[in-house]
């Protein structure tokens, strides 16, 4: 039976790892709430942005001379990988990677396939497995607001209008609850038009085609801040989760301690109690 001092200097040890593990819950839970209001607000936003899109764009032929819808043979794609700077938020970052290396070997196999990747945990992921990463923008989560994030979309946006890129995909988990993140890959460009939306009877002014010029690139802008929003809610919620997991689990090993460190003190006890009773028979003999 182990030692109760070294059992005794374990329950020690948990119980200090359970308090971290709390705040670091507590931490995650306050930033979960002002994140998850932020993806909460703006996405009736990109859904209207997305149905006055595609009500403009239906029925109108020169959406498909626009640099940011053409649709071009794919030979060269660009996948984005959106995740985080920290860790101890479980499989969060592991799932990205793992996204990413499947539509390297599926959807985009024998293709050129670059990768940029935001978040640091991420990059450190693949490059320990030797995949290699064209650039990464970590810095980008110092400041998630519109005006900021709206830069770096736009240089994804010339990429593309530059035919660097036939397909630009996004790889980031989405926000569900404090629970659940959905792991997604989506096409950030071309940008899609269902061919199913029936045309609406409208009178536009300026022109349909002066329209979509400025409507496109403000609505990928958008879509790419939602990413980020979501990444980022996600996120939050996934590392409060593995810390409520964590402190649990510290918890039920620390009740597992004390029981053995009461069981390894009542047998030193007991040892003791027949010693003396054993040096005391021998005194009376």
């Amino acid at each position: 039976m182990p030692n109760p001092k070294e059992i005794k200097e374990r329950i020690k040890s948990i119980s200090s790892t359970i308090q971290i593990t709390s705040a670091m819950k507590l931490v995650s839970a306050a930033k979960l709430r002002r994140a998850q209001d932020a993806i909460i607000k703006i996405r009736p936003y990109i859904a209207k942005l997305q149905e006055l899109l595609q009500n403009v764009a239906t029925g109108n032929e020169t959406i498909d001379e626009n640099p940011f819808a053409i649709v071009r043979p794919v030979e060269k794609v660009l996948i984005i990988g959106i995740a985080s700077n920290k860790g101890l938020c479980g499989a969060f970052n592991m799932n990205i990677v793992k996204k990413i290396l499947e539509l390297k070997e599926t959807e985009f196999k024998n293709k050129q396939v670059d990768i940029i990747i935001l978040g640091k945990k991420v990059e450190e992921l693949l490059h320990f497995r030797k995949i290699q990463v064209k650039t990464s923008y970590n810095e980008i989560f110092d400041d998630l607001s519109y005006n900021n994030v709206a830069q770096f979309a736009k240089l994804f946006m010339d990429d593309f209008a530059a035919q660097k890129y036939d397909v630009i995909k996004v790889v980031y988990n989405q926000f569900k609850n404090a629970a659940t993140q959905i792991l997604t890959a989506e096409q950030f460009l071309p940008i899609k038009v269902k061919e199913d939306t029936k045309p609406r009877d409208y009178i536009f002014e300026p022109s349909p085609e002066i329209i979509l010029n400025d409507l496109i690139p403000r609505a990928l802008k958008i879509q790419f801040h939602k990413f980020l929003l979501d990444s980022n809610a996600a996120e939050h919620g996934a590392r409060m989760t593995a810390m409520h997991k964590a402190t649990d689990n510290a918890q039920e090993l620390r009740k597992e301690l004390n029981l053995e460190y009461n069981k390894a003190r009542q047998s030193a006890i007991t040892n003791q109690i027949l010693e003396i009773s054993s040096g005391a028979e021998a005194l009376k003999n």
